[in-house]
C-alpha cells in the first residue's frame, strides 16, 4: 500500500496502529518489522488526514489560548513570561494587534509557538 484511498482503508490503518502502539519503542532497531509497519502506517494516516481532515492553520490567538490552557497560565503570567504588559497580551488574544518583532521572538522561544503561526503565514 502506497496510499490510503478511502475511509475503510483509513479505519483499518488506525486500528492496526492501535494494535502496534504498545509494541513499538524508539529504542527498537530500525529494521524491526513492527517498527517499519508502524512508521509506514503513521505516514500514510498522516497523509490521508492532511488531505481529508485539514483543519487549516491555527491563528496566533488560538495558539496563545491553547498554550495558556495547557500550562495553566493567566494573561498576567504570559505578560511576565514575554516581558510585556497584560493589556498587550489581551490585545493579542483578541486579535486587536500584532506582536512586535521582539515579542514575536519571545512568543516563539518561550511558548513554543511556531514562527509561521506568529507571523500569520
Amino acid at each position: 500500500m502506497t496510499k490510503i484511498e478511502n475511509r475503510e482503508q483509513y479505519e483499518w490503518a488506525l486500528s492496526r496502529i492501535e494494535a502496534l502502539v504498545n509494541d513499538v519503542t524508539e529504542e527498537m532497531p530500525d529494521n524491526n518489522p513492527n517498527k517499519i509497519e508502524y512508521c509506514i502506517l503513521s505516514n500514510l494516516i498522516a497523509d490521508y488526514s492532511d488531505e481529508h481532515f485539514d483543519l487549516g492553520t491555527p491563528t496566533l490567538q488560538e495558539c496563545l489560548k491553547e498554550r495558556m490552557f495547557e500550562q495553566g497560565l493567566s494573561q498576567n503570567d504570559v505578560a511576565s513570561l514575554l516581558g510585556t504588559s497584560q493589556s498587550r497580551v489581551s490585545a493579542l488574544l483578541s486579535g486587536k494587534c500584532n506582536p512586535t518583532f521582539e515579542l514575536a521572538q519571545n512568543i516563539c522561544r518561550k511558548l513554543g509557538i511556531p514562527p509561521a503561526v506568529v507571523l500569520g503565514i
